[in-house]
């Protein structure tokens, strides 16, 4: 009670942030009526001035009511639309450093332009990052027009670009692209051999555009560059076979958490069936040698009893493509990892790829974080702003809305039956269409889109159905979403960021309908004419009560049901909201169905009927608000554990920055050459032991095999007075001298090339295979907490100890290879020895793996990083090795190459 009366008094923490943008919005418009007298010419000037006092020592706050002011101006007079005042406000959080949240239909593409074009005075560059290519390209081209105007440059980052394209994008003032675009070319950027070939700038400053959906929605799941690794694809079609001869007792399924699990019959079941098959040859299923066949037993019930065709994906084109849990969309390209979808090509019998291994990765969460100034907006983030606070120490301001609120939001209509709800959701459209109004209808998934079709089609009720599977037309079919009668069915947010305007929207008629009119008197009056009709269409809509908005179920997220009703009552607009739900929907069933169905038999409710009441919404709130904490806990265990591995990752790639830096290799070289002959002497001879204990010979094969040095180690054991520093010395410098010799011969010249070029393919050779390990480790960490041990401190003490164990592992391996090294050429070295070679990769996400397949088809090379210039590269794989060991190349260092 108290509180209520001083937010009252005072007002909220929120409130007083909005309060104190005013003075600044009383600043940049007192300067507009002296910028509408400017010329073009002197509005453009405005641009070198600001950069100037820039330099002189102003900061960006001391300029921002000039420039906010100057871009208000440029946008009227290049788009025809002017900043309202709290669209300044907006530019001003985003400038700050946090997340604007702002109600859809209020303008955030418009609002970024001023933090944009300010931060980007700096010359540093501004990365604007969107959901997907769509959205890049046209607020690229679109907002471009203002920058441009102000003579700034503009670039896009969309996928199929090549690395002198992307290049050119990130040199510009300001960026746009995906999340994905950016992520992908952070990672590639650090398996490049040399600085030149590098795309991205240090970065600066980035908007994120629907910034819950990026930092929020998809942070679960980490980007990866991967290549393929062995092919198992007739144990997967063999495995598959089985799990549909297990019955419903042999395994336990929670779909709460999406696990499923075999009980003790369900373990006797499958191994019987595998003996049977002639897969399980020796010992039982658990035995150490049967561990990829248990593996793909879980993958393959996995795949059959948690995933759904035509909900979590579909098959298009003989193959298997994950449908978006939050948008709805075909996330095309995209493979979940640890072999599921090749678990899920097997169940529905399509050409099953190879599997892959990670080369790279990174979360969004650390990759976003490395921006020393981030800034987010959309519609929804007030639900989520303990975690943008505690995970990105973003804070989140409410903007208030241009023009107030109208659209009504109904209580929530609860069915018993699905059946039930389908019946009266399709009675309310067929009531709004007789008025001529709009209706957006949002379902969960495709089938669940197609089911309400189904309804709809036997009512003779015409409607667009916009879903993963003609996802191409979405802006388009979105765009048109009120016209005035229109019914279209969406899977959640398919068609963000794109408004819908009441009675349609012109700009995309004009586009379709005049595609093929040239410009001229006829062009012209046609334009005028679809202006009429859309003016008309939208007064005949407002008056028949605005767009509907239809929610078939609660989203596991309050914020994606905000978000459903957000498309309504934009600017002013009328508009209404209502969602219906039954007991056999998702959230209903997973959390107490049955516990609300006998309540509801209690009250009496007959079939047909349907129970309306806040408390219901309420309890629903709840029930969604533990999901969302839940969800939350995940995110924030995820980012643990990477956290772990990007302090490893930023040690790996700041070495391999200054390796490609760096013009002389030479000090390091012999740096790591001389820890390796202190640790091989350190373990031959350990502190306090007497001669005889010394491990002598095993010190005189280690040496014969990393120096290639063939030195009387046994006869100095019996030098009487000899002690390890003395044995360690004479390796060391007969080491040196023998690589003095080497350098002599090849030409230092020559040998620098050599030895950057090695030093960096073996070090990403190593950094794979660190990741892998680390991969096998998260993946059984968890089972340390049965033995009463935290999984996360286990996890972080094991990852320092594999992380020491590569570097020991890169030092020996780049010692070995140049002291064995033998180079025979017949001409100069080209300039490009050690440019990143042609490898086939893919990239790609995770839950904790979805991995997005690249451009080209992979092939058992690429399971290698991306390798620089070779020395032996012309070597064939059978011959000898030129290092002189008598190995087969392929058995010596082939193996590095």
């Amino acid at each position: 009670m108290f509180g209520a009366i001083a937010r009252k008094l005072f007002g909220n923490a929120n409130t007083r942030v909005v309060k104190s943008l005013q003075k600044t919005v009383a600043q940049i418009n007192a300067l507009e009526p002296d910028l509408v007298k400017l010329s073009d010419d002197d509005l453009k000037a405005r641009t070198p001035w600001l950069r100037d006092r820039l330099e002189k020592g102003e900061s960006l706050d001391d300029i921002l009511p000039d420039a906010f002011a100057t871009v208000r101006e440029a946008a009227k007079r290049a788009l025809g639309q002017r900043h309202f005042d709290v669209q300044l406000m907006g530019g001003m959080v985003l400038h700050q450093g946090k997340i604007s949240e702002m109600r859809t239909g209020e303008g955030k593409t418009l609002v970024a332009t001023l933090a944009v074009y300010l931060n980007a005075l700096s010359g540093k560059g501004v990365h604007v990052v969107t959901v997907n290519d769509y959205l890049a390209s046209r607020d690229s081209e679109w907002m471009g027009r203002v920058y441009r105007f102000l003579g700034l440059s503009v670039g896009c980052i969309v996928h199929g670009l090549d690395d002198d394209e992307r290049r050119q994008a990130y040199a510009a003032d300001i960026t746009y692209g995906t999340n994905n675009e950016f992520g992908f070319d952070y990672l590639r950027d650090n398996m490049k051999f040399r600085l030149e070939d590098m795309v991205q700038r240090p970065f600066n400053y980035a908007i994120v555009d629907e910034v819950d959906s990026i930092l929020i929605d998809e942070a679960r799941t980490p980007l990866i560059i991967s290549g393929p690794s062995t092919d198992s694809s007739e144990l997967y079609i063999a495995v598959n076979r089985l799990i549909p001869m297990l019955a419903a007792e042999d395994y336990d399924k929670d779909e709460k958490h999406r696990a499923v699990s075999l009980t003790e019959a369900g373990q006797e079941r499958i191994e019987a069936l595998l003996a049977e098959a002639g897969l399980l040859k020796t010992g039982g299923l658990y035995d150490i040698q049967n561990v990829a066949l248990v593996h793909h037993a879980q993958q393959a019930l996995r795949a059959h009893t948690l995933f759904q065709r035509d909900k979590d994906y579909i098959v298009k084109d003989d193959k298997v493509i994950i449908i978006d849990e939050f948008t709805g969309r075909m996330m095309e390209g995209r493979r979940y990892s640890e072999g599921l979808h090749q678990a899920l090509e097997a169940k529905e019998e399509v050409t099953i790829q190879r599997e892959n291994q990670t080369l790279a990765s990174i979360t969004f969460q650390n990759y976003f974080r490395m921006y020393p100034k981030l800034a987010g907006m959309t519609g929804t983030a007030m639900t989520e702003a303990s975690e943008f606070g505690e995970i990105y120490g973003l804070e989140v301001v409410e903007i208030p809305t241009n023009v107030g609120v109208l659209r009504k939001d109904h209580d929530d209509e609860v069915y018993r039956k699905a059946k039930e709800k389908y019946e009266a959701i399709v009675t309310l459209i067929d009531e709004a269409r007789s008025r001529q109004q709009p209706v957006l209808v949002g379902t969960t998934s495709i089938e669940k889109s197609e089911l309400l079709s189904d309804f709809l089609k036997k009512k003779k009720i015409p409607h667009n159905v916009l879903n993963a599977r003609y996802h191409e037309q979405e802006a388009t079919i979105v765009a048109q979403a009120g016209r005035p009668g229109a019914v279209t069915i969406a899977t959640n947010m398919a068609g963000r960021g794109t408004d819908i305007q009441l009675g349609g929207n012109v700009d995309m008629r004009i586009r379709i309908e005049l595609a093929d009119v040239p410009e001229g008197p006829q062009r012209e009056e046609r334009i005028a004419r679809i202006r009429r009709e859309v003016e008309e269409a939208r007064e005949l809509v407002r008056q028949a009560g605005g767009l509907y908005v239809i929610g078939t179920e609660r989203h596991e997220s309050r914020r994606i049901d905000n978000q459903l009703r957000g498309r309504s009552g934009r600017q002013g607009d009328p508009g209404a909201s209502k969602f219906f739900l039954s007991l056999d929907d998702d959230l209903m069933r997973i959390f107490g169905s049955e516990r609300m169905d006998g309540m509801l038999q209690r009250l009496g409710l007959k079939e047909g009927e349907a129970i309306i009441h806040p408390w219901i919404n309420k309890a629903l709130e709840k029930a969604q608000q533990k999901v969302e904490a839940h969800n939350f806990e995940i995110r924030k265990n995820l980012l643990k554990f990477d956290n772990v591995m990007n302090d490893q990752r930023k040690v790996v790639y700041e070495q391999r920055r200054e390796i490609m830096d760096s013009t002389d290799l030479a000090d390091t070289v012999k740096e790591m050459r001389h820890e390796v002959v202190s640790a091989m002497v350190g373990k031959a001879i350990p502190a306090n032991a007497y001669a005889e204990q010394w491990d002598m010979a095993g010190l005189h094969e280690e040496v014969r095999r990393i120096l290639a040095l063939d030195l009387p180690v046994l006869d100095w054991q019996k030098e009487e007075g000899i002690a390890e520093p003395e044995v360690e010395e004479r390796i060391r410098d007969t080491a040196d001298r023998k690589y003095a010799e080497k350098v002599a011969n090849y030409g230092p010249e020559m040998m620098r090339h050599v030895e950057k070029s090695l030093v960096l393919q073996i070090l990403d050779q190593e950094w794979k295979d660190h990741l892998l390990q680390l991969d096998h480790l998260r993946q059984g960490i968890n089972l340390r907490a049965y033995a009463q041990r935290d999984p996360l401190n286990e996890y972080k003490r094991e990852a320092f100890e594999l992380f020491e164990t590569m570097l020991v592992r890169l030092r020996e391996q780049v010692t070995s290879v140049l002291m064995h090294v033998e180079i025979r050429v017949s001409e100069p070295p080209p300039p490009d020895l050690f440019g990143q070679a042609s490898v086939p990769m893919q990239e790609g996400r995770t839950d904790p793996a979805l991995v997005m397949a690249g451009a080209a088809e992979a092939d058992g090379a690429a399971a290698r990083a991306a390798g620089g210039g070779d020395p032996w590269a012309n070597t064939p794989r059978n011959a000898l090795c030129p290092c002189g060991s008598g190995k087969k190349y392929k058995h010596c260092h082939g193996k590095l190459a």
